[in-house]
């Protein structure tokens, strides 16, 4: 059975999907963006630190940490500011480092966003 999450202390979905979607001892988290946050107008590094701190409200909320992420995929407008989000990264993950995409993309669903990213967690270890 799929159990479909939106989780309250997160910015509101904006389309017909939910924030994740639960499978047995995993997590699918659907893109995460800046939209409808104060830094949905701000920079990459802006965009990238409030999607991250979205990420982690999830893990706290499922009671998981920062090793328990399999993979993320990252979609970018610009790929060659990929160096701060490589950095902002880094320091996210504190040593665990899951498997990860990072694909430059033309647009995202609106015009402000600069990144997105998904994420799949494991929810046992």
């Amino acid at each position: 059975m799929v159990q479909r999450i939106n989780y309250e202390s997160l910015p509101e979905v904006p389309g017909p999907y939910v924030h994740a979607a639960k499978h047995n001892d995993t997590l699918y988290v659907s893109g995460l963006t800046a939209f409808g946050t104060p830094a949905q107008s701000g920079t990459l590094l802006e965009q990238s630190q409030e999607v991250l701190a979205q990420l982690n409200t999830i893990l706290m909320h499922e009671k998981r940490s920062r090793s328990d992420l399999i993979k993320l995929t990252i979609f970018v407008r610009d790929i060659s500011k990929q160096r701060s989000v490589r950095d902002l990264l880094a320091d996210f993950h504190q040593g665990y480092l899951p498997a990860c995409s990072l694909v430059e993309v033309s647009h995202l669903f609106d015009s402000d966003l600069l990144i997105e990213i998904e994420a799949t967690i494991a929810l046992q270890s």
